[in-house]
């Protein structure tokens, strides 16, 4: 039962700092969140699958 509550616990931490930070934020909006964005995971400069836009087109960088 104790092992429930502190998952039960932790995950309420993790969705009241995600609000938080939505909430902080102007307009909203998570900064840099384009996977085209990191070179770790686009490493051949290829299209965001969520948004279409080439690593180079991004505003935000």
């Amino acid at each position: 039962m104790k092992l429930v509550l502190l998952t039960i616990g932790l995950l309420a931490l993790g969705f009241a700092g995600i609000a938080i930070k939505i909430w902080a934020k102007k307009d909203g909006k998570f900064e840099g969140t384009c996977a085209s964005q990191n070179p770790h995971l686009n490493k051949t400069g290829e299209p965001c699958g969520f948004c279409g836009k080439l690593p180079e087109d991004c505003e935000n960088k």
